[in-house]
């Protein structure tokens, strides 16, 4: 078990993504000190080559720990339409493209859907800690549905066209702290948060 001190409460994010940590910084920086790859000074790409959102999450977990040496977590999110077959998945970035922008994944999302009345959908969060060499996962999952056009100025990604079940509104015109409590990050960063509260004793 790791002795609790200050040093030892600190963690790394490994991603590149500002919106990811922000998003993350706003649930768990209070109770973990969260250090960034800008933080590192780190800005070289990250390999994500695997077949799964847990695949590419420990990938780069592993990547940045053997890199620094420091404990920390990586994150993968995608996002599943039924009637696509479960895509874009684990291509959800780059759906449009190595280089997409937001807009361009999700005007080729609309697209492929534009005459299919099936829009259920859900996003997936896989997290994976490397804490003191060991890893975890930690997994969230918000089910929803597929608009057929964009609908606020929220939050990133797909959040424009998402209308998680229970709701009427998409995540982008939701207050970042009500998205938070029911995304399927925050789902899976609560989980993370509980893991570390009984790890560090915080």
């Amino acid at each position: 078990m790791i002795k609790n001190n200050r040093s030892e409460k600190e963690i790394i994010f490994a991603t590149h993504n500002l919106h990811k940590l922000a998003e993350i910084k706003a649930i768990i920086d209070h109770r973990l000190k969260i250090i960034s790859l800008n933080d590192l000074n780190f800005h070289e790409p990250i390999p994500e080559t695997g077949d799964t959102l847990a695949e590419n999450a420990s990938q780069k977990a592993h990547f940045i720990y053997q890199k620094f040496g420091k404990n920390c977590f990586a994150d993968d999110t995608g996002l599943e339409v039924d009637a696509l077959g479960g895509a874009p998945g684990v291509y959800s970035a780059r759906y449009a493209g190595e280089n997409a922008t937001y807009e361009q994944n999700t005007e080729k999302l609309l697209n492929e859907l534009r005459e299919i009345q099936n829009r259920k959908a859900r996003f997936k969060t896989v997290i994976s800690l490397i804490l003191d060499g060991k890893e975890y996962f930690f997994e969230g999952k918000v089910e929803g549905s597929i608009l057929p056009r964009r609908t606020g100025n929220g939050g990133f990604g797909y959040d424009p066209v998402f209308v998680p079940e229970g709701y009427h509104e998409t995540f982008a015109l939701m207050d970042p702290s009500e998205k938070n409590k029911i995304s399927h990050r925050g789902r899976a960063t609560m989980q993370l948060i509980q893991f570390l509260q009984r790890y560090f004793s915080l």
